[in-house]
């Protein structure tokens, strides 16, 4: 209200109503000057301020007396009548005291229009102008007061960001309440006078100046023509309004606080208009001397200064360059008035003519009026200001007038570039309401429309949690209000969409039937006892509890062993739907949890694409490859697993995607893993494991013949043909081609087989088969090309019909005719060695891939003699356990030597170097001890072990064989091998008795609790009197060839 006001009051006709208005209301003038200040800092309202304080002086004014002091007129007869009215009217208010106060303000209105009406040819000049000017010849008095030509002490405030120029009032905002006091003291004294210098830093925040060097020397002198208190940041401030005559210079300043003697000069001033002393309200002889501003001011914490006027260098007004630099002024204003409304009003208020009172014919004028109007550095302003050469201050007033018209131009193309962005979208707006339109009158629906329907519709089908049917109905509020063209509107239609395809409330009618679970699991896979026996169990849990909610299984073993299929086949029995995604080198935790929405191209996790893919809320899925999630800078998978994983969370699992809880406790995870190693221990605890170890000859043969031959033969055509593969076949398949604990491998040897023998089939019978159907196609496509000429015709592949291959043609696949399709055997032997020298052992181990024999070579590296010294040198890269069993292996043997033999010198003098073949492959486990030490003690006993004993155990320094892992794997490899006796701890004898008659089929186990039980049943022949004289007798023999 109060800006519409103070804006409506610069117009012509509205002036002098709204003085009056000023003046006669304090309250609306305290808002009103407010607004003023706020809408620019150099814009003319401000002198509506200064004509209020002239209202307000107007009403203790002495109207003159005589000729000598103001001339007669009939105005000033009228206005001397009325003034006889006026105090004929406070006589009767004397009498009436209850009037008086509602009098005053028609007689401040009396007395305010006789000061306008003095002043009538200034007051309409000012009325349509934005700034206040003083044109060239005569200079306008701003108050009662003529202006001195000489006040050399002034009071001096400091302004920030931009100088004054002479002739633009200008508002300042006093804070220090020293200055604030200061300022009221000069109105008070009728001496309303300060300098006004520009502070050098802009964000300088002070109102007292303490060295002269912190502002620029040059400044204006400037009156005070009205002040009123403001707040400003909650701190009660002074604002004064100020009209600045001339330019002035600081020849020293007094601090604050500094008591100066009042100088020659300052103690007579003289008038703007000649005469020798300035006049003030209570002098009315014209004979008293001014106080000085130092004395006045001198219990103020206020700076001081001497200062002198800076006068224009004289200047021809017909310079040639004078006249180029104004014309090109006063055309680019033109050019600037083009583009900003905001100039353009500004200099609508003055008068561009050619008339002599005219602002635009006094070059110094122009100069600062450019330098005022413009935003530009404090520097090129002040640079205006200093200028006394009136041909430099217009070069420099140009080039900040150039510089805003470039900025002037660049705004009206921002403005123009919106405008038509605007203009087309609004056009596009049209455009697509009217095709809205068309569609509705020709009856076809609203995409938008039909969207919301079909998310009503799923809605309604699904049993929605009222968490969730929450969140459905203010999503579709929002979506029912975008427009397509809304970035938003994508976002919330794929949100909606995720919403309403997940199956809330749907679920597989679950089968708890031990039989038929059993039947399927038979079925699908061979062996695996331990594996079905497991199942089986969760199965008859589930039919008691009627649920097998919170059930979280991992399933670890060797590659190839069927545990993916295992899940499959779990499915398929509880009658649940199958899912299946691998988290195998998974780094972002975004897959698990999903991504954010605000991401572009966001989803939600593998958990909610499954639950929508399967349409049911307990389904099985499988997470593939649980050892092998990796780990970023985008967080780790494995913590988001704790959540998915653990049955006590799941039931509101918090996707970030969906960003609501989702039930996954009706879901039933089946993980897969090789190894445990790599999975931490608070997910592992998370799980329910079940080992799946490797298979053995018998039942890879069994998998072979009964699901692998048969699902090959189909796949590659041969399924009806007479073609067979002997168990002979299978048996050396299995021991020269495929040593694997699992079975993919003896998988792609088969398909490989089969695919040779199609080949050969096709071969030798193709051609016969292919004949009358080849001669009829060629005598098709040369009818076609005789008739249309077209080009060449090929047969369609749906029309090629199946060969069959006739009963004649039998193939049969024995041991012989691998060679001939995989070519030579890739091992020769099942062992390494079928007789093992002096110092070789069979161990076993353990790797992810399943149990593989592991043998020990020692060799003593020169002959034994008196003098060589004793060592033990290992390679075929060993880990640190192995290193250490192989220190504490040869500490043992050293020990169980000197105790059992003690006449065999062999370690004291033997260089011994230990080796594990196929050293391109690290070894490590705590599982090799007794292997060592037999392997050191057959050489020392120069005594081979049998080819067909294999050992696993470790050993501690007192010769006891502690118990190890692995024991199924172990035993695997070891039938695997050959091997007819395996030495195992005495420990694990409840892991050997659990082992499948299959698999213990052929092979003796024999537990030891100590290396003696090893030693006896390894060494059960050993004469005691020769090993104690081996050594000795080679060592001498030596010697004596020496």
């Amino acid at each position: 209200m109060i800006t519409r006001l103070s804006r409506a009051c610069l117009r012509r006709s509205g002036a002098n109503r709204w003085k009056s208005e000023l003046y006669h209301n304090p309250s609306f003038s305290s808002q009103f000057s407010t607004s003023c200040i706020a809408l620019h800092p150099n814009i003319g309202p401000f002198r509506y301020s200064q004509a209020l304080s002239r209202g307000k002086d107007s009403k203790n004014e002495k109207v003159p007396k005589n000729d000598s002091e103001t001339k007669k007129s009939p105005s000033s007869e009228n206005e001397s009548s009325k003034q006889k009215e006026l105090q004929s009217h406070k006589q009767t208010l004397k009498k009436n005291p209850e009037r008086k106060k509602d009098e005053e303000n028609t007689e401040a209105i009396k007395t305010f229009v006789r000061s306008s009406s003095s002043n009538a040819k200034d007051e309409k000049e000012q009325a349509n102008d934005s700034f206040s000017l003083e044109t060239s010849g005569k200079k306008k008095d701003t108050s009662k007061n003529a202006i001195p030509e000489v006040y050399p002490q002034l009071l001096a405030l400091p302004i920030v960001r931009r100088p004054l120029f002479p002739g633009f009032y200008k508002a300042i905002v006093t804070k220090d309440p020293s200055v604030s006091e200061a300022i009221k003291e000069l109105i008070k004294k009728r001496q309303p006078y300060i300098g006004a210098f520009l502070h050098k830093d802009e964000n300088a925040d002070t109102d007292v100046i303490t060295d002269v060097n912190q502002v620029y020397p040059v400044g204006v002198f400037a009156q005070i023509t009205s002040i009123f208190p403001t707040k400003n940041a909650g701190e009660t401030a002074l604002t004064a309004v100020l009209y600045p005559h001339r330019r002035i210079r600081i020849t020293e300043l007094m601090p604050p606080k500094v008591h100066i003697t009042p100088s020659a000069d300052s103690k007579e001033l003289k008038q703007a208009d000649g005469s020798e002393e300035l006049t003030t309200a209570d002098n009315s002889k014209g004979d008293s001397k001014l106080e000085s501003t130092a004395s006045m001011l001198q219990d103020y914490n206020v700076s001081v200064v001497n200062v002198e006027n800076i006068h224009n260098l004289p200047f021809n007004r017909q310079n040639p360059v004078i006249k180029a630099l104004t014309g090109e002024i006063m055309s680019t204003f033109k050019e600037i008035a083009t583009l900003s409304h905001i100039f353009r009003e500004q200099i609508a208020n003055f008068s561009i003519s050619t008339g002599t009172n005219n602002v635009f014919d006094e070059p110094a004028r122009l100069a600062d009026f450019t330098a005022a109007v413009c935003s530009t550095a404090l520097q090129d302003l002040q640079g205006v200001l200093e200028a006394q050469n009136i041909e430099e201050r217009l070069e420099k007033a140009l080039i900040i007038l150039k510089q805003e018209l470039i900025n002037a131009q660049l705004q009206s193309k921002i403005s123009r570039d919106v405008e038509q962005k605007l203009s087309q979208r609004q056009k596009e707006f049209i455009l697509m309401e009217q095709m809205k339109g068309i569609k509705r009158e020709l009856g076809h629906d609203d995409p938008k429309e039909a969207l919301l329907n079909e998310f009503r519709r799923r809605a309604e089908e699904t049993e929605m949690p009222e968490h969730v049917n929450k969140v459905f109905k203010e999503e579709l509020s929002k979506f029912q209000h975008l427009e397509p063209m809304a970035a938003e509107y994508n976002v919330t239609r794929n949100y909606l969409d995720w919403i309403t395809q997940l199956p809330w409330g749907k679920k597989s009618s679950e089968n708890f039937n031990i039989q038929y679970a059993r039947d399927i699991l038979d079925r699908d896979h061979y062996g695996l006892k331990d594996v079905k026996d497991r199942i089986l169990e969760l199965v008859a849990v589930g039919k008691l509890r009627g649920t097998m909610q919170g059930r979280i299984i991992c399933l670890v073993g060797p590659p190839g062993v069927g545990k993916t299929s295992v899940g499959k086949s779990i499915a398929s029995a509880l009658n649940r739907e199958f899912f299946r995604f691998s988290v195998g080198g998974l780094t972002d935790v975004a897959e698990i949890k999903g991504h954010r929405r605000t991401y572009i191209g966001a989803m939600p996790g593998k958990v909610v694409q499954a639950l929508k893919k399967v349409q049911t809320e307990n389904p099985l899925i499988l997470i593939d490859e649980i050892d092998k999630v990796g780990k970023s800078h985008q967080g780790d998978p494995h913590s988001a697993l704790l959540e998915l994983l653990d049955s006590e969370q799941n039931s509101a699992f918090l996707d970030h995607y969906m960003d609501m809880t989702l039930d996954a406790s009706s879901v039933l995870f089946v993980c897969t893993a090789n190894t445990v190693d790599t999975i931490p221990p608070p997910l592992l605890d998370r799980m329910e494991l079940i080992e799946v170890s490797g298979y053995v000859e018998a039942e890879k043969l069994h998998i072979a013949r009964d699901y692998l031959i048969p699902q090959t033969k189909k796949n590659c055509g041969l399924k009806d043909a007479n073609v067979t593969m002997s168990d002979n076949a299978i048996r050396g398949l299995i021991q020269f081609y495929c040593h694997e604990s699992g079975v993919r491998n003896l998988k792609k040897s088969i398909e490989k087989i089969f695919r040779k023998t199609s080949f050969q089939i096709v071969q030798n019978i193709g051609d016969k088969k292919e004949g009358p159907v080849k001669e009829a196609q060629e005598s098709s496509t040369n009818k076609e090309h005789d008739e249309a000429g077209s080009t060449d015709q090929t047969a369609d592949s749906s029309s090629v019909v199946p060969l069959d291959v006739p009963n004649e043609i039998k193939v049969d696949i024995d041991e012989k005719d691998l060679i001939d399709y995989l070519g030579p055997p890739i091992h020769t032997s099942p062992r390494l060695y079928d007789r093992t020298p002096n110092g070789v052992v069979m161990g076993l181990a353990w790797t992810p891939m399943g149990g593989v024999p592991l043998y020990v070579e020692t060799i003593v590296k020169n002959n034994l003699s008196a003098a060589s010294a004793p060592s033990l040198e290992r390679t075929g890269q060993l880990g640190d356990v192995m290193k250490e069993s192989s220190e504490l292996s040869y500490s043992f043997c050293k020990s169980f030597l000197s105790k059992n033999f003690p006449k065999n010198r062999f370690f004291e003098h033997a260089r011994l170097h230990m080796h594990c073949p196929e050293g391109s492959i690290s070894k490590d486990g705590p599982s090799a001890g007794i292997t060592m030490a037999t392997s050191l003690l057959s050489l020392a006993l120069s005594t081979p072990v049998p080819a067909t004993t294999a050992m696993t155990g470790e050993l501690t320094l007192t010769g006891k064989v502690l118990r190890i892992g692995g024991l199924r794997e172990k035993a695997v490899a070891a039938k695997l091998s050959g091997i007819k006796e395996i030495l195992f701890p005495k420990g694990n004898i409840a892991d050997w008795e659990q082992l499948p008659d299959y698999v213990k089929e052929g092979l003796r186990g024999v537990p030891v609790e100590w290396y003696d039980d090893v030693f006896k049943k390894i060494f059960p022949h050993v004469n005691i009197e020769e090993c104690n004289n081996l050594w000795p007798t080679l060592m001498t023999s030596a010697s004596s060839q020496k």
